[in-house]
């Protein structure tokens, strides 16, 4: 292994990691000082179904595609929707077990396991940049950092594919880059739309509330 290569491993990615921790604690700690407006209407609905229901239910609405119209009508999109975010997962979890814990990628199920994943999330990716840049009204919706941030998770998918078997006998160009797009992606995420993820549990707390309060969630169904 390189100098270059260890320094990319390790340090550059603490580095990375300890900045994109500081820059979420310094959002989290703004986005607190904002008080949630109270309710102007007395509470509806049935008598089991409460603020506090309306929470949790609200929180695990990522998880019940039958919940939305939107997933509900098209299951297969929420379907590449999960698919792509466990290969972010395992994308991430890849760059902490390649320099702390390669002794996991001496099994070949592990191998094969993070292969599937993220060479699965590569292939929803470039069809999601095809769906993006091809489709008048995605275009129309979309910003530069929405390219930016899509075609970058993609080509990330594919340098972290060919760096699971933690191989450098061919040399090591992948898992430079693999590192290295790694350390960028984790200092430019907070600063794009990426960073919708940080804000997930607060927006959802305060829309089950409410919701809750009014007797909307959880969905009553006939």
């Amino acid at each position: 292994m390189s100098e270059f290569l260890h320094f990319s491993e390790h340090t550059l990615q603490e580095v990375a990691i300890a900045w994109l921790v500081t820059v979420y604690i310094i959002r989290v700690i703004w986005f607190l000082r904002f008080k949630p407006g109270g309710d102007r209407q007395p509470a509806t609905g049935a008598a089991d179904t409460t603020p506090r229901r309306g929470i949790f239910y609200s929180w695990g609405n990522i998880f019940m595609p039958w919940a939305m119209e939107s997933t509900r009508r098209n299951l297969l999109m929420w379907i590449t929707f999960g698919i792509f975010h466990v290969g972010v997962t395992a994308s991430i979890a890849l760059s902490l077990i390649i320099p702390y814990g390669p002794g996991l990628l001496e099994s070949a199920f592990v191998v094969t396991l993070f292969q599937i994943l993220i060479g699965t999330a590569f292939l929803i990716g470039v069809t999601r940049i095809i769906r993006r840049a091809g489709g008048k009204y995605m275009r129309a919706l979309s910003s530069p950092d929405d390219y930016f941030s899509l075609i970058l998770l993609t080509v990330w998918f594919f340098f972290a594919f060919l760096s699971v078997p933690n191989q450098t006998t061919n040399g090591e160009t992948h898992l430079l880059t693999y590192f290295l797009l790694t350390a960028f992606f984790l200092m430019y995420v907070p600063f794009s739309k990426i960073s919708h993820y940080l804000y997930y549990p607060f927006t959802r707390y305060y829309l089950g509330k409410t919701l809750g309060h009014r007797g909307v969630y959880p969905v009553q169904r006939g």
